[in-house]
This record gives structure tokens, sequence and C-alpha cells, in this order.
């Protein structure tokens, strides 16, 4: 492909923290690893935060750690990726898929309201694309059924709500640095969480069940190799370093495409701004008249002419591995939605000539099958 979905953006400063690693004798469950928790704590405004191998291994210790089990509800969206979902059953508990609000695509609070059983114990929010979900409705239903919230963070660093960054409000939060995320740590995750007690079980479950308290060879409890290496915290401490600027770039690269794509009416463009706070934006993300059909030969079209696209996201529910939960819930908005999405190429560095490129060949497409 001539442009690329994503790209990481590393810099001498990544490399060099890197190498610096490499010349001492503490490569996991060092200082780096401490010092990069700590940026991300301080960062987020929350006094605990746990670094680990991957979001989705953040997730997964999260609903451990808060002692959700089998048989135990808890409400997700189906338009995200299926790590949220997976997460949940790796516990034996039940994913239930909530809609989505059409305007945001983040979980709509009238249909967690609805989704609510005896047997729900906590609500799952993914931040959608980095734009804030409606955390205080979210909250208020929580509080008001005995719930436990969870911040899928992982498309959201650096994303506000009301003054406040996610995942600081629910129980705990997770971000992911997957290397098409805003910050990058080549593979890994982080757990924050305002609750003492939470932070040590999901720091002794990264390592094996074992507590600070336990001997190398001694394991409290049942735990996982969540760990993370502080070769990957020294590229995600000097990318949290940068992480302003980075979000900037981004910002920017979304405002160009808005600006392009404006005069395309018939495509549906995502809000440009979030009127309860911050955007961090994770990808761009546009929804092209008609169905699938339509949507997948703009796709080929794109591919065609060396540009490389994605549809964010299919459907979690309709997924092969979730063959049993495909007529559980009727998800009109998630299914319509995600018929129709396409991402555009995203990354910090994308040039404004790339970006020209993308939208006139998206517009020679959509004339071409007629769909301006």
């Amino acid at each position: 492909m001539k442009i690329p979905l994503s790209a990481p953006d590393i810099t001498a400063a990544e490399i060099e923290a890197v190498i610096g690693v490499l010349r001492t004798s503490r490569l996991s469950l060092g200082p780096v690893t401490e010092q990069f928790e700590a940026a991300v704590a301080d960062y987020v405004s929350v006094p605990h935060a746990v670094a680990v191998s991957s979001g989705t291994a953040g997730l997964h210790l999260c609903i451990r750690a808060l002692g959700i089990g089998e048989g135990d509800e808890v409400i997700v969206p189906s338009f995200t990726f299926i790590a949220a979902a997976n997460a949940i059953r790796y516990e034996r508990a039940i994913p239930v898929f909530a809609d989505i609000d059409p305007a945001t695509l983040n979980i709509d609070p009238q249909t967690i309201e609805q989704a609510i059983t005896p047997r729900t114990r906590a609500i799952l929010v993914v931040h959608t694309f980095g734009l804030p979900a409606e955390m205080k409705a979210i909250l208020e239903i929580a509080q008001r059924h005995g719930l436990l919230v969870i911040e899928d963070a992982c498309e959201a660093i650096g994303t506000e709500y009301n003054g406040c960054r996610v995942g600081s409000m629910g129980s705990a939060g997770v971000f992911a640095f997957y290397p098409n995320k805003q910050i990058t740590t080549g593979e890994g995750g982080v757990v924050v969480t305002r609750d003492e007690g939470l932070a040590r079980r999901i720091r002794a479950l990264r390592n094996q069940g074992r507590y600070e308290s336990d001997d190398w060879f001694q394991h409290t409890e049942l735990g996982y190799n969540y760990r993370i290496s502080d070769i990957n915290c020294a590229l995600g401490l000097a990318q949290m370093g940068r992480l302003e600027e980075i979000l900037q770039k981004r910002a920017e690269v979304a405002s160009a495409y808005h600006r392009r794509l404006s005069a395309y009416r018939e495509l549906c463009l995502p809000p440009i701004e979030a009127a309860s706070g911050r955007i961090s934006w994770f990808v761009y993300v546009v929804r092209v008249p008609g169905a699938h059909q339509e949507r997948d030969a703009v796709m080929r079209g794109l591919a065609a002419a060396g540009i490389a696209s994605g549809r964010y996201f299919a459907p979690i529910h309709l997924q092969p591995s979730y063959a049993a939960w495909r007529h559980t819930a009727t998800l009109p908005v998630t299914e319509a939605v995600a018929s129709c999405t396409l991402a555009l190429p995203f990354f910090n560095n994308l040039e404004l000539s790339a970006i020209d490129h993308v939208c006139d060949t998206l517009g020679r497409l959509l004339r071409s099958h007629q769909l301006l």
C-alpha cells in the first residue's frame, strides 16, 4: 500500500530510550516500568497504574480482580473491538450487548438501562475512536443499580469528559498502546484505578499471582504472565513525554480530512468536536451512503489505488465466535452503522498531500458508484 492505514511515530528520543534499557541488566519489572506507570497515573490524575502486556490483558485483569465470574452479566457495546467482550468470557461471565448512539457511536445509556437484569454486575464502557462516552448518565445508572463501571479507554488516552480524563471515572480504566494507537509501546497496556486494593491485586495477577510480600516461588493465587518489559515501557515513557504534541498532530489531521470531505454532503463525517470534552483522535471513520456492498466496493477501489482502509467495526455479536449471541439482542443502530463505516488512513505524520489524494480518490469512487 502506498498510504497505510496507520503508522507509529518513533523519533530518535524513543530509540535512545530503548537502547538505554538494553544497556542495563533490568529488562523486566524494573525501574523504567515504574516510571512509565507513574507517568500514566499522573497524566490521568489517579494514584495507581499497572502496566501490562496488552489492553486485552488489562481488561481481563479488571474483570477477574473485580470478582466478576461465571454467570455474571456485563453490559458492553457490540460496536467495538472484540477484546472487550472476550475479556468478559475469559472469566465465564456473559457479555450482554447494548446498542449505540447513532451520532457518537458510543454505547447509548438508554439501552444500558434496558439491558439490566438481576444478574448484571458491571458496565464495560468503550470510549469509541477516542470520543468520550456519556459518563454522567452511565455512572448515574451504575450507582442506581449498584453496578461496577470499567472504562475501556484503549482507543482514548488523552480524551476528556467534563474536565476529567477518561479512565479515571469508573472502578478501573484500561489504555492500550498497540502501534496503531495514539502512542505506542509496541505491545502493551496500562490499568488505572483509584482503588489501592484493586491495584495491588491486578499487580499480583499480572505476575503469576505473586504479591509483593511473596517470594519469587510463592504464588498466593492463580495468576498470569501479563507482564510488560522495561524495553516496551521505555518506548512508552518517551512517547508520554510527547503526548500533547502527538494529540495535536492527530487533531490537525482530523481537521484536514473534515475540511476536504465536507464537500461530499452524502458522506456522514465523525463529530469534529465533543460537546462534553476533548476528542483524542484514534481513527477517522466516515459512513458511506448505502450498505456494506457499496462500502466494500469503495474499499476495493481504494486498495487498487494504493490506499489502505478498514471497516471499523464489524459487530461482535455477528462474529463467528459469537454465534450463540447473534439473536440475543436487537441492535439496529449497531448493525446499520457497521454496514457503512469506513476508516481512512490516519496517523500522526500523514501529509496534507496524502490526505488530498485520499479524499480525491474517495470522491472519485463515490461518484463512480453513484453514491454522490
